[in-house]
């Protein structure tokens, strides 16, 4: 193993200097609230060298990512009322792990990934003491993101909820040509001066309200 120090502490401690009375005053004024367009920039910038299949430009992303948790917790520890630092997020996400894998650090059997998934979304509510499908969901995510998650959660937690479909999709649709189906609809509104993120996001609601008298 070697001696020399972790990337990973040599980070926190250059985080540290930056914040620190001394250091950098852009770094010194920022708050969690400031920072949150760049968390979402660089989740982007991580998306897209994904889809590019580009390497240097994934570690590079995946750095400026890694710096943001590092940033918050280190803005974290002067909080006042609820201090943590980066050693506490990383133990609890580290015992998350291994609560949510029984299969991998405890006794239990699985034939499946989807069983896996299954087992983590129980363990999750379990833990969490989740009664509702919409409990947990980020109602601020786009729309498309929205939707899709709530009716994952709504089939999940056993629920039947109806949907509109005026547009049917073929059975065995590539996601190649459910893309230009989309990009097809997304045009045609555009055409008519129609906001599709307003449209779908009002119609989320309307499917929350159905969530919510299904689980009543």
């Amino acid at each position: 193993m070697s001696s020399e120090k972790s990337e990973l502490l040599r980070l926190r401690e250059v985080m540290d200097r930056l914040r620190s009375p001394g250091g950098c005053p852009w770094d010194a004024e920022q708050t969690h609230e400031s920072l949150l367009k760049y968390l979402l920039e660089e989740s982007y910038e991580f998306l897209e060298a994904v889809e590019l299949g580009d390497r240097i430009a994934m570690r590079e992303e995946l750095g400026d990512v890694l710096l943001q948790v590092f940033f918050h917790a280190r803005m974290a520890e002067d909080d006042k009322l609820d201090p943590f630092d980066v050693e506490e997020v990383a133990r609890g996400v580290a015992d998350k792990l291994v609560r949510r894998h029984p299969h991998v650090f405890g006794d239990v059997k699985v034939s499946s990934s989807e069983e896996v998934l299954e087992n983590w979304e129980a363990l999750k509510a379990q833990e969490k003491g989740r009664t509702s499908a919409i409990e947990g969901v980020p109602l601020g995510q786009p729309s498309m993101a929205l939707a899709s998650k709530l009716m994952y959660r709504a089939e999940k937690f056993g629920l039947d909820i109806k949907v509109s479909q005026p547009v049917k999709i073929e059975a065995g649709l590539s996601q190649e040509d459910l893309g230009e189906l989309l990009l097809g609809i997304l045009s045609q509104a555009h055409e008519q001066g129609l906001d599709p993120e307003a449209a779908l996001r009002a119609a989320t609601k309307g499917y929350i309200e159905a969530i919510t008298k299904a689980e009543a």
